[in-house]
């Protein structure tokens, strides 16, 4: 089924290309074009890529700094360990 009208982007398409990586409809976009014309398939895009297809940004930073790691070298590090609290700048 077509998701994409205006170039010819199928759901298959946009299975393709998450799987290669692409998780976010500006990814999908970028490599095929879906979602730039008229952007009536965002959406439809969205639902297929899901929730939780790429990792948010505090995960991944959380990651980078086992439990275990002492606070000093997670803070050295510059990252916060895991169930710290995070001082965001204003």
């Amino acid at each position: 089924m077509y998701v994409c009208s205006c170039f010819g982007i199928t759901e298959a398409d946009v299975r393709e290309h998450a799987a290669a990586g692409a998780c976010t409809p500006r990814q999908i976009a970028t490599r095929s074009g879906a979602g730039t014309d008229c952007g009536s398939c965002v959406r439809r895009i969205q639902g297929l890529l899901g929730r939780g297809g790429c990792p948010r940004r505090e995960t991944v930073e959380a990651a980078a700094a086992p439990a275990s790691v002492p606070v000093a070298l997670a803070a050295a590090a510059g990252v916060a360990p895991l169930g710290a609290a995070v001082e965001v700048p204003a």
